[in-house]
């Protein structure tokens, strides 16, 4: 099978380190490994692509410098550009298209051909430029979005919030299934062996700092946490806006001695750093923009550490409360302190936890799962017929 993998949004270095970035790369990684036939379509490459992905073509789409409208009027016409450039090359059994702001080229070309055209959406586009950003042109925005959505024959959502967002277009009516992402579990593994009890409690965070993590309630309940247990140790992996502050409210809260930010790290790294840890956290901070599908979650699970989450958005349905893991209420420190207490003074309950997680990630989040429900999208299905006997009937 062939299938061309389509990237046109520019915040997307497919060979790059941050989450989107990984997300791509294990795909086309699963895919590969299925002996799928795999062209990329990147309008961001991030740099060298990973020794084990070489193999693979690779199209670089033009990327502009511009600004304001200019930006935005050229990337509605890299659409002709990127449609030609897929007709021109060999045939595709299906084209996969990371949906990009202004993007619906791949579906329509898929549309054209008749082969499937399976959309991938991770957050609602349009809103997060308006809220994050700038959007100038919002009713061109809308109507590619809408075009995208109309020519697709399949929408993946990565999570059931983005799910119910699509929902609300009649395009993508019939169309969504929610696909959430995945780890490597045979790359991330638990330790063979945990050390004996009475060493540090290390509870870790791995990801971009940014506001919407919440890290700072965690930081709160780690102050009073650590009068409880002075062996405890937070580890932050990562980098982004929020670090300052955060190292300032550490300093605060006299967590200086019990706190290690590492910052970030090269993807091949980050099994190594888990392996340090005790508990994975995901302090998100609930709303409506609590839409993601967090990689961090899965790759805690797949290194056999029971998580430690804010009830909110697809961590409900991932992270098993009381079984692989505990779930604290938005906004509540005490939570925080209560779950971390009981995790810090229980290594049988953590151990218990981390092997229901792994067993979970093996069997419903790893990468190869993910890659066979793609790739079941992909295959053309059988026209349903009337059975001989209804039609006898009839």
């Amino acid at each position: 099978m062939r299938i061309a993998y389509v990237s046109a949004d520019r915040g997307v270095p497919v060979f790059g380190s941050k989450g989107c970035s990984i997300h791509v790369q294990q795909v086309l990684r699963a895919w590969l490994a299925k002996g799928v036939e795999a062209e990329l379509f990147t309008a961001s490459l991030g740099g060298a692509a990973p020794l084990d992905l070489r193999g693979i073509p690779v199209h670089e789409l033009d990327r502009s410098d511009a600004h304001g409208v200019d930006r935005e009027l050229q990337a509605i016409s890299a659409n002709g550009t990127l449609g030609r450039r897929l007709l021109r090359s060999a045939a595709f059994d299906a084209i996969y298209e990371r949906l990009s702001l202004f993007g619906f080229a791949g579906m329509e070309v898929a549309q054209r051909l008749g082969v499937p055209g399976i959309l991938e959406v991770n957050a609602p586009l349009v809103e997060e430029q308006l809220r994050h950003r700038r959007l100038i042109d919002v009713t061109s925005a809308y109507a590619a979005l809408r075009r995208a959505l109309r020519a697709a024959r399949h929408i993946v959502a990565v999570s059931d919030a983005v799910a119910s967002y699509l929902e609300g277009f009649e395009e993508a009516a019939g169309k969504v299934v929610v696909v959430p992402n995945g780890a490597d579990v045979q790359r991330i593994r638990p330790l063979d062996a945990k050390p004996a009890s009475g060493g540090t409690f290390t509870v870790g965070f791995v990801g971009s700092l940014k506001p919407w993590h919440a890290l700072d309630i965690v930081v709160e309940a780690a102050a009073e946490v650590a009068t409880s247990l002075p062996e405890l140790r937070l580890q932050i992996v990562g980098d982004g806006p929020c670090r300052d502050a955060l190292e300032a409210a550490t300093q605060r809260a006299g967590l200086e001695r019990h706190t290690h930010f590492v910052g970030a790290v090269a993807p091949d790294r980050i099994p190594a750093e888990l392996r340090r840890m005790d508990v994975g956290i995901a302090p998100y901070a609930d709303g409506p923009g609590c839409y993601f599908s967090p990689l961090k979650v899965f790759e805690y699970m797949a290194a056999g550490l029971p998580v430690v989450a804010t009830r909110a958005g697809q961590l409900t349905r991932v992270v098993q409360d009381g079984a692989s893991g505990i779930l604290c209420e938005p906004g509540s420190a005490s939570d925080w302190v209560e779950a971390l207490l009981q995790l810090g003074g229980r290594p049988a309950l953590r151990d218990a936890m981390g092997r229901a997680g792994r067993q979970r990630a093996i069997e419903e989040y790893s990468w190869d799962r993910v890659a066979d429900r793609l790739l079941a999208l992909a295959i053309p299905q059988p026209i349903q017929l009337e059975s001989p006997l209804a039609i006898a009937a009839g």
